[in-house]
């Protein structure tokens, strides 16, 4: 009886130690997912993790990394969490010293170059830029990145800006470093009257609307257009596609640490990563199925690139952007 009464002791303590140990408060996410977007995903989060609060500012990358660099400046960071699109802001915030190193991190399963090597930041999907079209225009269905130079994209090509899109800064630095396409290649599309706006979601209502017939655009969003009707589709070009990985970081200064790192192990979490397909995501973890009709992350052709190059080249990149097509 004594011993017994000793392993139901022991038990007990277990069970109130991992209780205690259970997620709960208030996390502050700043983030360039879509608000309904973020919604649903925090909803699928709390179905884990009923004890935290999630609270976010949501913007385009670059407005977050305003506000949050001015918050540094200032010495008041609110956010415990960085969940945005570009890893080059995170190669920077990284070199900066602001996120915090997460080696427990569960990056089982997971592709190489999909978190950084430091653990200070980690993929949390896969979403490639490609070409979408209006299938109603009378253009030709493309195939390449060159046929957005051809005559018959003349003035029919928009694409999201560098200066506003994290993605974009992503799809224009891989572009430029490839040697058979280059600042070359943008050169080009000026010349041909293509046009910039500031974000994806600019680029899918002019294609769908048949302003433009052909964009540069994130995959999921020409999809979604797809699927709610508008005469749109979307391809992945011969060359290649460009990728971010919208990764996610806890920063240094996050006042509930413990509550960011379930945000993250969930994420990277089976489970998290078969919400990525809900959200009609290609997931980066091994064995989770995407979208449907959409290609397994193996089976994606990625332009070569390094978040850390495209970081070094962020302002270049945005100014040789800038000269061509405006602000």
């Amino acid at each position: 009886m004594k011993l017994r009464s000793l392993f139901a002791a022991l038990a007990a303590l277990a069970f109130s130690a991992g209780a205690a140990e259970a997620a709960s408060g208030t996390l502050t996410v700043y983030t360039s997912t879509p608000d309904q977007a973020m919604n649903d995903l925090i909803a699928a989060f709390n179905k884990v993790e009923p004890g935290v609060k999630v609270d976010f500012f949501r913007s385009g990358t670059t407005e977050v990394v305003n506000k949050l660099q001015a918050e540094f400046t200032a010495g008041a960071p609110q956010p415990d969490v960085l969940f945005i699109a570009d890893a080059t802001v995170m190669e920077q915030m990284k070199a900066d010293g602001r996120l915090m190193s997460y080696a427990d991190a569960p990056v089982q399963g997971l592709p190489g170059g999909f978190y950084d090597a430091d653990k200070t930041y980690f993929g949390t999907k896969i979403i490639p830029t490609g070409i979408i079209y209006n299938t109603k225009s009378g253009k030709p269905r493309p195939v390449s990145w060159n046929d957005l130079i051809s005559p018959d994209a003349k003035d029919q090509v928009i694409m999201p800006s560098p200066l506003y899109s994290g993605a974009a800064v992503i799809h224009v630095g891989t572009i430029t470093a490839q040697p058979d396409l280059g600042w070359n290649y943008y050169e080009k599309l000026a010349d041909n009257g293509a046009v910039a706006t500031k974000g994806n979601g600019g680029v899918l209502e002019a294609v769908a609307s048949g302003q433009k017939a052909y964009g540069m655009i994130v995959d999921f969003m020409a999809f979604n257009g797809k699927a709610k009707g508008s005469p749109v589709d979307f391809v992945y070009p011969t060359e290649g596609v460009s990728m971010v990985t919208e990764p996610v970081a806890i920063l240094k200064t996050a006042k509930n640490a413990e509550a960011a790192k379930a945000f993250v192990n969930w994420l990277l979490s089976d489970a998290g990563q078969q919400y990525m397909t809900v959200q009609g995501y290609i997931p980066g973890k091994a064995g989770i199925a995407g979208p449907a009709g959409r290609p397994a992350a193996t089976e994606l052709k990625v332009m070569p690139s390094s978040a850390k190059d495209v970081a070094g080249e962020s302002n270049e990149i945005k100014k040789h952007f800038s000269d061509l097509f405006g602000g």
